[in-house]
């Protein structure tokens, strides 16, 4: 696939209705989950302008930074900390409304106000985990849950 996105100014779902097939083109043959990772933050940061858009792979029981689209972050999380520590924990997607009445949010960026973690899971353990961060209160829904755990199942097949 060509590396030019189509910006789609439509809805929130209509946006990642759009997006959703050309992230998929994106994947199509490249078995490099970096690569993968990397393509797939830019996109999502070129189609929301979200603050922050992110990836931590696990490694030696922590989450380490990998490919991301915004300021500079945290390095290392440790496992039911924060919102991706304990996403990993829990092995599920959190959205958190207002990231200053989540019991102990980490703090990379005083701009973040609410934030959504999706985990990659495969043969049933987290090997990673998709970092959204908006600058706004409230800025997740379940619309966002359902397509970027789409994003998500997408990296899972290749």
């Amino acid at each position: 696939m060509a590396e030019d996105l189509n910006i789609h100014a439509g809805t929130k779902e209509e946006q990642y209705q759009s997006l959703l097939p050309q992230i998929k083109g994106l994947l199509s043959g490249e078995p490099d989950l970096i690569a993968n990772l990397a393509n797939i933050c830019a996109a999502l940061k070129e189609q929301f302008n979200w603050l922050w858009v992110g990836f931590y792979i696990v490694k030696n029981n922590e989450l380490v930074l990998g490919p991301f689209q915004g300021p500079v972050a945290c390095t290392r999380i440790q496992k039911g900390r924060g919102v991706c520590g304990t996403s990993w924990q829990q092995a599920a997607t959190l959205i958190v409304p207002d990231v200053e009445k989540f019991p102990g949010h980490i703090a990379c960026s005083s701009l973040s106000k609410s934030e959504i973690v999706v985990p990659l899971i495969r043969n049933g353990m987290v090997v990673a985990v998709l970092d959204v961060d908006s600058n706004l209160l409230n800025q997740f829904d379940a619309t966002d849950q359902y397509y970027l755990e789409q994003v998500i199942a997408a990296i899972e097949m290749y």
